[in-house]
């Protein structure tokens, strides 16, 4: 079996980010998160968890460390997708940075009938992955005006800041773009 994900990041106000991956059903959660972290360009250097509803919500599934506070119910290293999603429209979410806190939505779209598929792959998507480190969903926003305001006093910095040459605009520079994102996401 394959799973088909819709992943959605929650709390962005400008445009709507997200994108839809094809997951053998025997993936672990951690490899789902590598998935994820390829799928939207993240750079993996931060903690995440996945849960029901968030913050809170349990079973909490994430890799175990010596240092939480709170022991994770699940080891995301060994539990497999399907242990968890059994049903077409069921939801999770994935929060990745706990500092940034980028929450993403995780629908289950359609369970596929398909034994042969033995990597992930990403067949859709839209908007533009938000910066590492730029703040969260209250930064990211106001990344884009400060890089969108000439008049801004941190315009050129910021700018510089996101590797945006002369005139680019960050939807140009770190947009969807289908081929790379796939070919990301097949790396995992």
């Amino acid at each position: 079996m394959a799973f088909q994900f819709k992943i959605q990041l929650k709390n962005t106000s400008t445009s709507p980010v997200w994108r839809r991956v094809l997951v053998p059903e025997n993936f672990t959660f951690d490899r789902l998160h590598q998935v994820i972290q390829a799928a939207f360009g993240w750079e993996d250097y931060h903690l995440y968890q996945f849960s029901p509803r968030g913050w809170g919500s349990y079973p909490l599934i994430t890799i175990p460390s010596e240092y939480d506070s709170e022991k994770p119910d699940m080891d995301a290293s060994k539990t497999k997708l399907n242990k968890v999603f059994t049903t077409e429209k069921q939801t999770y979410v994935y929060i990745y940075d706990f500092g940034d806190d980028w929450q993403h939505k995780i629908t289950l779209e359609k369970i596929i009938d398909d034994k042969s598929l033995k990597k992930a792959s990403c067949i859709g998507g839209k908007g533009a992955c938000p910066p590492e480190d730029c703040g969260g969903p209250w930064g990211y926003e106001e990344f884009l005006q400060t890089i969108s305001d000439p008049n801004h006093p941190d315009y050129e910095d910021m700018r510089e800041w996101a590797s945006l040459g002369e005139g680019e605009t960050w939807e140009e520079v770190a947009g969807f773009h289908l081929e790379e994102a796939n070919e990301a996401v097949q790396d995992v």
